[in-house]
Order: structure tokens, then C-alpha cells, then sequence
């Protein structure tokens, strides 16, 4: 219903905005057109998103395609069609709208960061660093800790731990309560076999968010971090939360049969 009220009120300013034309210079008509288009393509991409995040892809793609029509030349547009057809995986046509949307603005840094993680997600991460780092040099980038947790995360995929270190660390110094970010340095430290630093930040972990809500393999990580520093308690009681929670997971037959370094 929200959605046909939004139409409706599009479709009534439009026939205003026609009636208002009619005396007009052909250069007025010509200008005012393309506010009336600009003005709905908006509309149409407020609606691709709120759809987007919502899990209605079909029909934020509809609404995406509608923006584009509206505003060929607005890389915003492209931008967020790109993401809906990523999660369709539609990865070629995905692309296509990615780099489009660069060419139209290639210092926009939220593309840059999208990209970048669409590039790390579709198994290119050694390549998605530098659309990271792109966006992270725009001063005026106002979500700077997106792109250094998603630079963290592919460094981490590519075992790159000084570089991933790099990044996470100053995502946790501009939005230090951000669980993935808190997760990510426990295993940065472990794997640079910094048991105490990975400790310190499991435990800035546990501050944040519960231990029920834990995947699997960071439940994993805080057994063997604790099993590194000796602590048998904290231990066990880790491995009492992976087996209730995930029971049928790797991470637990791994416990189970000890393979801590592994």
C-alpha cells in the first residue's frame, strides 16, 4: 500500500509538473523534464534499497531497473542494481553495472568499497585491497570501518595477517564495539601465534555480543586461543556452547577430537 501511495503521488506531480510546462520554453520543458525524472528515479532507487535490505530481490530489481531508465547517467543507479544482481548471483551481469557505475563516478568511495567486496566474495580478493584502499583515501568517505573490515576479511582470506591486522586496527579505533571487527583481530593475533593480544580481544568479543549468537568456527578460534594460554575453564565452557549451538559442525568434531592445530 505504501508502495502504490509513493506511485500515485509520483504519477500526480508528474501531471502537475506537464500542465505547469504547457506555456513553457522548449529549454523549461526540456529542464524540467529532467528534474520530474530525476526526482522520480530517486524515488524508484529509495525503494531498491529498502526492498534490497529487506530480502525482496526480485522486486528490488524491478525498482533498480526503474531508476536506471529514469537516470541512465547516474552511477548510484547502477550501483545498487549491481548489488541486488550480486546477491541474485548474477555475477557477470553484477559486474558489468559495478564498473559502469565507476566509469561514471570514479571516486565515489561506497562503489569502490562495493566493489571491492563483490570482487573478494566472487574469489578475487588479492584484487579487491586496492578498491578498499581507493576508498579509504577519499577524506570525505563518511563509513570509512566498511571498507577497512571488508579490507581485514579478505586480507585474512588471502593470510595476509600483517596487512589484515593493519586495516582491522583502525576500524577498532573508529568504531571499537563492532563484534566482526573484535573477531577479526582474535584471529589476526592467533595465527601471528599472539596468544595474550588474542585473548584481549576475545574478551573485548564476549563484551559485545553473547556467546550463543557465536558462529561456529569464531567459537572454534576462542577454544584454541584459551586452550593455547592453558585456561582448561574457559576452555571447556567454550565447548560446551559449540556443542549445544553446533553439534553437527566441523568445528566441533574437530574439538572433540583435539585437533587444536590443525
Amino acid at each position: 500500500m505504501a508502495h502504490q501511495r509513493s506511485l500515485a503521488v509520483a504519477a500526480v506531480s508528474l501531471a502537475v509538473l506537464l500542465v505547469g510546462c504547457a506555456s513553457s520554453t522548449p529549454d523549461a520543458v526540456s529542464s524540467d523534464v529532467r528534474a520530474g525524472a530525476s526526482e522520480r528515479a530517486a524515488l524508484r532507487l529509495q525503494l531498491a534499497s529498502a526492498y534490497y535490505a529487506q530480502g525482496q530481490l526480485d522486486v528490488a530489481l524491478a525498482e533498480a531497473e526503474q531508476a536506471v531508465l529514469l537516470s541512465p547517467n547516474d552511477a548510484q543507479a547502477y550501483g545498487v542494481r549491481a548489488l541486488i544482481l550480486a546477491a541474485q548471483r548474477q555475477t557477470a551481469s553484477a559486474e558489468k553495472d559495478f564498473l559502469y557505475a565507476l566509469r561514471l563516478a570514479p571516486h565515489n568511495p561506497e562503489l569502490s568499497n562495493n566493489y571491492g567486496l563483490f570482487l573478494c566474495q566472487t574469489g578475487r580478493a588479492a584484487q579487491s585491497l586496492a578498491y578498499f584502499d581507493a576508498a579509504l583515501a577519499d577524506s570525505a568517505y563518511v563509513s570509512p570501518e566498511k571498507a577497512l573490515n571488508n579490507g581485514g576479511a579478505c586480507s585474512l582470506a588471502l593470510n595476509d595477517y600483517p596487512r589484515a591486522g593493519a586495516y582491522l586496527l583502525r576500524a577498532v579505533r573508529i568504531a571499537p564495539d563492532v563484534a566482526v571487527t573484535n573477531a577479526g583481530l582474535v584471529r589476526v593475533y592467533y595465527q601471528q601465534q599472539d596468544y595474550r593480544q588474542a585473548a584481549y580481544y576475545w574478551q573485548r568479543l564476549g563484551k559485545i555480543t553473547t556467546m550463543e549468537s557465536q558462529t561456529a568456527d569464531v567459537l572454534w578460534l576462542g577454544i584454541k586461543v584459551q586452550h593455547k594460554l592453558g585456561d582448561a575453564g574457559a576452555e571447556a565452557g567454550l565447548g560446551a556452547h559449540l556443542r549445544n549451538h553446533h553439534s553437527g559442525s566441523p568445528e566441533y568434531a574437530a574439538y572433540q577430537n583435539g585437533a587444536f592445530d590443525e
